[in-house]
């Protein structure tokens, strides 16, 4: 690698470095031309731009074997990266699985049909990856989540429980968050460029990855205890106790997120903190009944769901990381 010193030159309010003839020859740069500047806190790196990746492209040939699945291969391409996906075949798709791949282009955001014939069906991945944050989209997970909980939570208490049957349709939103951050995450691995852009190490994609798992898992947990809760018989006695003890978790799961997201050690010590105080009153909840042997099962299952749903935003706050004396 070779060096080369150069003293800075002052033109009007800008301090400007000349750049090697060698090397800017070498690039095929000239006037009009731009570079990639990456600073560190004390060094500076210039890189000709190359300011689109290749464009990933990947062709499915139709009929699949019979072990695969239209749905599962699209899905997998667009967790994979890839841009332009075609599912090319020498006769007719057939209805089924035609809608097949609508539906699961509806699942994946930023990816739509471009070009569709009778036995082709082109679909392209059309957001700017760039301009997409992964801080913002898990936190539109757990917003989703956490409205969905609300609810399932006001299902406890209201005699009109009717909504909670729609929470699948919007647990399908969490899914789809979850799907696109998956897919920048990986992008980010593979693409410095990205990884500058959201100023992320290594170690914090994969800890976006795992907290995007939790949050994916809390919206089927949510689903599941809205399910349970619609179908029970308990009391609005026993109801009314478990309310009392979880109706506050929303603003613990949001300062949990705060804190991963910042990230803010001192704000995660401070949720740790009341996570744990949150299981200890849950705990207590399975003593609050006089006679033990009273205690409805439905009662004790309501109970151990909060306790589960809890547990993804408090592993998701667990992932900032200690500070450490040098």
């Amino acid at each position: 690698m070779a060096k080369f010193i150069r003293r800075l030159q002052r033109i009007g309010s800008s301090i400007l470095v000349s750049l090697p003839k060698e090397w800017v020859d070498a690039n095929n740069l000239d006037k009009g031309h731009q570079v990639e500047i990456e600073t560190g806190q004390d060094s500076i790196s210039i890189s000709a731009n190359r300011e689109t990746r290749p464009t990933k492209e990947l062709v499915i040939s139709y009929p699949l074997p019979k072990e695969e699945n239209i749905t599962a291969n699209i899905t997998g391409a667009y967790l994979l990266g890839y841009d332009l996906i075609q599912i090319n075949s020498k006769s007719t798709i057939p209805a089924e699985d035609r809608e097949k791949i609508r539906n699961s282009m509806r699942r994946l955001v930023g990816m739509e049909i471009i070009e569709e014939d009778a036995s082709h069906i082109n679909t392209q991945f059309l957001l700017d990856t760039i301009t997409l944050n992964p801080e913002k989209i898990l936190k539109r997970m757990s917003s989703i989540a956490l409205g969905m909980y609300d609810d399932t939570l006001n299902g406890l208490i209201l005699d009109d429980k009717s909504n909670l049957q729609t929470l699948s349709k919007r647990d399908v939103e969490v899914n789809r968050q979850y799907f696109l951050l998956v897919r920048l995450i990986r992008s980010t691995l593979v693409d410095k460029r990205l990884a500058n852009a959201f100023n992320l190490e290594n170690i914090d994609i994969i800890d976006y990855r795992v907290a995007a798992n939790l949050l994916e898992n809390a919206g089927d947990s949510i689903v599941e205890l809205s399910n349970f809760i619609y179908n029970s018989s308990l009391s609005k006695e026993h109801s009314k106790k478990i309310f009392d003890v979880v109706k506050d978790f929303s603003k613990l799961a949001e300062k949990s997120i705060n804190a991963f997201t910042k990230p803010d050690r001192l704000l995660a010590i401070e949720a740790i903190s009341l996570h744990k105080k949150y299981e200890e009153k849950l705990s207590k909840l399975r003593i609050t009944l006089d006679n033990k042997k009273q205690i409805p099962i439905d009662f004790l299952d309501v109970v151990y769901m909060f306790e589960r749903i809890a547990k993804s935003w408090a592993d998701v706050v667990d992932l900032v990381q200690p500070i450490y004396n040098e």
